[in-house]
């Protein structure tokens, strides 16, 4: 017999089955939120009459895109 709470045991196993994700959450808060405050300030540029290029509007909302994705993909199945 395991001297392991059976709580403990079952928060274990999960962590081994996906380790370091509330690492990886935190990290794809941080990296969608720079992505969108990226966004906004390129569209306060071109609403004030700058010109920017195009590439770079694309990978802004690209980036937006994908780390949110990511956020999404990797919340808790439970």
């Amino acid at each position: 017999m395991s001297k392991i709470d059976p709580e403990l045991k079952k928060k274990l196993l999960k962590e081994s089955q996906s380790p370091f994700r509330g690492l990886r959450r935190i990290l794809w808060i941080a990296f969608s939120g720079s992505a969108f405050l990226g966004l906004l300030i390129m569209l306060a540029k071109i609403a004030s009459g700058n010109e920017l290029q195009q590439n770079n509007i694309f990978i802004q909302i690209g980036a937006c895109i994908l780390f949110s994705t990511l956020l999404i993909f990797d919340r808790n199945k439970d």
